[in-house]
């Protein structure tokens, strides 16, 4: 004797989760499919959305079309990428070669240690024997250490790699982004579409939020961190200033966590005075140094205007552990992304705060 009124809501459940289970698996096999292409994806609108007001200028100067605007702007992104990569990415790869081979050789002159070494907690007495024995004999230490060496050699020769890779995600990235631009009707409708399958009647503001975030982090701290970073390197690349690439990648870490990149020109001056033959060139570099280090007092309100502010703790972790998830990208691409996760997170709250007396 059958039961419909027992076996259809069991049948109708299990359809159900049936259904469930194979949007599952599409989901999650996409997911994996696209997963190698995400941070591609991710910087490339971000990217998109940061210069959209200027590309809507560019393709009013060219008459209006379209085709054109798109192939000037990935030029030009093409071009400020490619060029600084060039000069900085050459200069930190010849330094880290020299470096390995020099440590390799026994070449590296190692000062003393300090007595005062021997009073740091937990390593001072290990790491004070172990640096007086790469004094007194370099080449005697190296042969008992090779092992360790040969992993510092090895990590060095792998970061200088990571550049040249970093270098063609960006690249990717900007073709990414002139797609989406040669697209922007279609994109943005399709983005507009599912803000307000999200969050339905709010979807306006939280466009309006999401895309005042991404360019007040993408222009006004990684953009300027940026021109900061290739000025302080191409000057101590031209002062002779020894592994400037490296340097410079140090000014784009500190500007980016809203240090003076002087923490690191300072020695660089330092050293242009001591070991220069010209003076006329240190006061010259001097006098560029200062000026890249102060440059963002004019340029953060030159190219951002009035933004969303993002406190700086949460831009700096958001680098720090997006360069540890995805490399040097990940370096601009963790900053925007937690910047812009804070936001929406306190827009919610916001939106909560609002609607709880009504229900009151």
């Amino acid at each position: 004797m059958n039961h419909p009124s027992v076996t259809s809501p069991v049948r109708s459940a299990i359809e159900v989760s049936v259904y469930l289970l194979l949007i599952l698996a599409v989901v999650v096999w996409c997911f994996q499919i696209l997963a190698p292409f995400i941070p591609f994806l991710v910087w490339g609108a971000i990217i998109a959305v940061a210069v959209y007001s200027p590309f809507l200028k560019l393709r009013s100067v060219l008459g209006g079309r379209n085709k054109l605007a798109v192939l000037v702007f990935a030029l030009l992104g093409l071009s400020i990428i490619i060029l600084p990569a060039w000069m900085l990415g050459g200069s930190l790869i010849d330094s880290a070669q020299e470096f390995s081979e020099a440590l390799q050789s026994g070449q590296v002159e190692i000062p003393p240690p300090g007595d005062q070494v021997k009073d740091w907690p937990l390593v001072g007495e290990k790491l004070y024997s172990s640096w007086s024995a790469a004094y007194q004999n370099l080449e005697g230490w190296l042969e008992a250490n090779a092992e360790q060496v040969n992993a510092v050699v090895s990590g060095i020769l792998h970061r200088a790699a990571g550049i040249g890779l970093a270098v063609v995600q960006f690249l990717a990235a900007v073709l990414i982004a002139a797609a989406m631009l040669a697209n922007d009707t279609a994109t943005r409708a399709m983005i507009e579409r599912l803000a307000r399958r999200l969050v339905g009647d709010r979807a306006d503001e939280f466009l309006g939020l999401t895309t005042a975030t991404i360019r007040s982090v993408a222009v006004g701290v990684l953009g300027v961190a940026f021109i900061q970073a290739v000025a302080g390197g191409v000057g101590m690349a031209l002062a002779g200033v020894p592994g400037a690439g490296l340097w410079a990648l140090f000014i784009l870490i500190l500007a980016i966590a809203q240090l003076p990149p002087l923490l690191v020109l300072l020695p660089a001056i330092i050293y242009v005075f001591s070991a220069g033959d010209s003076t006329t060139v240190a006061v010259a570099f001097t006098i560029w140094s200062i000026a890249v280090s102060f440059s963002d007092t004019f340029l953060k309100p030159l190219l951002l205007g009035r933004g969303v502010e993002a406190p700086m703790l949460v831009i700096l972790l958001g680098a720090i552990g997006g360069m540890l998830y995805a490399g040097i990208i990940g370096l601009f691409l963790g900053a925007v992304i937690l910047a812009l996760g804070y936001k929406l997170f306190q827009a919610w709250l916001q939106l909560g705060a609002e609607e709880q007396p009504e229900q009151g």
